[in-house]
């Protein structure tokens, strides 16, 4: 057998609109290229867990204002708790990067360890995190900046949708220029922060720090008492400051080499700049009495307090809200790599896994948009509508992965040196340290399981059922996907196959409506097909049939011709029954070939002034078995329309 290999090689771009927005297409040698710095990862990847720090300190106070203005205090030793559990769960992801160096996260650990419906659920919930991350991010960005430009809040959903589809344009552009492109708004927002906070300090030990005025505290109904359920629910809330510690280990294929190795260093170099930074603006808040407002971010009062109603309280603003709106950037990082990754495991459709022409998961970019720009439009871009279905799905995959990593750490214990496990992830070996990152993960997966049952609890009436019956409403969608495509291979599947039955007899019927050259273009195709041609004529007003009748005996070239009359005008229901008839009188060895004729018209709106019949058969004709449709296009010139205008002969498609 010969084979024939050609190389399509690009040819010289031209301007396009599609080239301008996203540039221009990249062969597949250059995907070794399209990697990133540790850098410019801290910008892609961290900017979730980073820019979660200006609402996480407001999500603590705001659960503590129910107990009055005495219990603020507490949030100082919760986000020291919660910097604990960031710590714990920072070495977990760390020992999950190098233990799988391919990416993927919990979803992986989960698959490899746990199994297929653990998988899938850490699936569900990543992929829905993702799409929260965009729609929280964008909308706590809009937050940030009508504290600054009040005037701006009726217009909050339309530019946060622009803001959507403009960083989705930018990530279709390539991994690498989505992150050159945001790296320097990320380090900006790190900057200006970490300014202002040194100031702040500074301040607090001179005792020049002030007290925040001008809050209009948000209104919380009757007082509690302080219970530790209370508690509880504020260190949940407040744990949204951990969003986005995944991200990294999700996308460690987009690191250079060594890529493990860089994306463990960025990750410890975010969990540090994370922890110091959500500690600072809680213990500062504090420290200036902020209180939680629908008016005013805890940022805004900190910056405010420090800097004065000025140039440097709007940089501050502005860097936030920059650093709000590029979290969702990490998103367009890992939503379009998860989602390949289930797709190509039969979980997703397949269309998830190509690679478009800036060598990125094109789909996945453009459905994290167009969902998060849904959640943007229903919730009209509140952020504190958003949060309770936001954290459910981040610390279930939390749960998830730390299971998974004890799991592995369980299977280490009983192997010996040398010996191994192969899976579909990584290797497993025995690790001297076992014990260790056993206690490590085990303590994590409590503590996550408790944040995630506390905040399914305290946020349920609030908007967290939606979460709570989605994920398990996802996992069952793609066990559904992956039964199609398991029962697709075993149809196709070559296995035990034999030889095809040859086709001794192609019997070809040529749909005609009436006789015209598109017609006559599909006769001399039916004819090179076969000898055992038959056109179908369907008769639905008799003087229009006796017409036709003469011009076939002109025109048809000696082929049969059956016409079938339908007294009440009906059109495909005849032809369907009398193909089915001839499709149970078929034998083994024969081929039943329908062949429709298409007009193809000039211009695009000219097909609205066609009946399309041909797509009407092709559509019922392709439902039933053993019988191939051909469609054959004839298209239109313009000086063909003028004959047909000339003869005054309006064919019927």
């Amino acid at each position: 057998m010969s084979v024939t290999t050609i190389r399509h090689t690009h040819s010289a771009p031209r301007r396009s609109l599609r080239s301008l927005l996203i540039g221009s297409p990249l062969p597949t040698y250059e995907a070794s290229h399209q990697t990133i710095s540790k850098k410019v990862g801290l910008a892609v990847f961290a900017s979730d867990a980073l820019s979660s720090t200006a609402y996480a300190t407001e999500a603590i106070l705001e659960v503590l204002a129910f107990a009055g203005m005495a219990a603020l205090w507490l949030s100082i030793p919760i986000s020291g708790a919660i910097v604990l559990l960031l710590a714990i769960v920072t070495i977990s992801y760390e020992q999950t990067i190098h233990a799988y160096p391919g990416g993927g996260g919990a979803y992986i650990v989960a698959r490899d360890n746990l199994g297929e419906t653990q998988a899938q659920t850490a699936g569900a919930a990543l992929l829905t995190d993702y799409i929260l991350t965009v729609s929280v991010s964008v909308s706590a960005g809009m937050a940030q900046l009508t504290s600054g430009f009040p005037v701006l809040y009726p217009y909050r959903v339309e530019i946060a949708v622009c803001i959507v589809f403009f960083m989705m344009l930018v990530n279709l552009r390539g991994v690498k220029e989505s992150g050159i492109t945001f790296a320097i708004p990320t380090y900006i927002f790190l900057g200006i922060t970490m300014i202002t906070l040194a100031i702040g300090f500074y301040r607090y030990l001179t005792g020049s720090l002030g007290v925040v005025t001008g809050v209009t505290p948000a209104e919380t109904g009757a007082l509690q008492g302080l219970t530790f359920f209370l508690i509880l629910r504020a260190f949940a809330s407040g744990c949204t400051a951990l969003t986005g510690v995944e991200a990294i280990s999700n996308g460690i294929t987009a690191f250079k080499e060594p890529k493990s190795r860089n994306a463990g260093i960025t990750l410890i170099w975010m969990s540090a700049i994370l922890s110091v930074i959500f500690f600072s603006i809680t213990f500062l808040a504090n420290r200036i009495g902020a209180q939680f407002s629908w008016t005013e971010t805890i940022i805004s009062q900190m910056g405010r307090t420090v800097w004065g109603p000025g140039p440097l309280w709007y940089a501050l603003l502005g860097s936030t809200t920059l650093i709000l709106i590029l979290a969702a950037n990490t998103s367009f990082a890992d939503f379009p790599r998860l989602s390949a990754l289930q797709a190509g495991d039969g979980f997703l459709p397949r269309q998830l896994t190509y690679r478009g022409s800036r060598l990125v998961f094109t789909f996945g970019i453009v459905a994290l948009a167009v969902f998060s720009s849904l959640l943007i439009i229903i919730f009209r871009a509140e952020t504190t509508a958003l949060i309770p279905l936001y954290a459910i799905g981040v610390f279930l995959s939390f749960t998830l992965s730390q299971i998974g990593m004890a799991v592995r750490w369980v299977k280490s214990s009983k192997l010996k040196e040398g010996e191994e496990i192969v899976q579909q992830g990584g290797v497993v070996r025995y690790d001297p340290k076992w014990r260790l990152k056993l206690v490590i993960n085990t303590i994590g997966a409590i503590v996550t399981a408790i944040v995630t049952v506390v905040f399914a609890i305290a946020k349920f009436t609030q908007g967290a059922w939606v979460v709570v019956l989605l994920i398990p409403f996802l996992v069952l969608i793609f066990f559904r996907i992956h039964y199609y495509y398991r029962d697709l291979a075993r149809h196709l599947s070559l296995a035990d196959f034999g030889a095809p039955t040859r086709v001794k007899r192609n019997r070809v019927l040529l749909l005609v409506s009436s006789v015209h050259r598109g017609v006559l273009h599909s006769l001399r195709y039916a004819s090179s097909l076969s000898e055992d041609i038959t056109a179908l004529y369907v008769a639905t007003d008799p003087s229009e049939a006796e017409n036709f009748k003469r011009k076939w005996d002109q025109w048809g070239n000696g082929v049969r011709l059956v016409v079938i009359d339908s007294p009440y005008r009906q059109l495909i229901e005849p032809l369907i029954g009398y193909i089915v008839r001839m499709a149970a009188e078929r034998q083994p060895q024969e081929m039943l070939t329908i062949v429709v004729p298409h007009f193809v018209p000039t211009h695009w709106w000219q097909n609205f002034l066609h009946m399309n019949t041909a797509l009407i058969l092709r559509t019922a004709l392709l439902r039933q078995k053993n019988i191939v449709v051909m469609e054959i296009p004839y298209h239109i010139s313009d000086e063909e329309d003028q004959t047909v205008h000339r003869e005054h002969d309006y064919p019927r498609d």
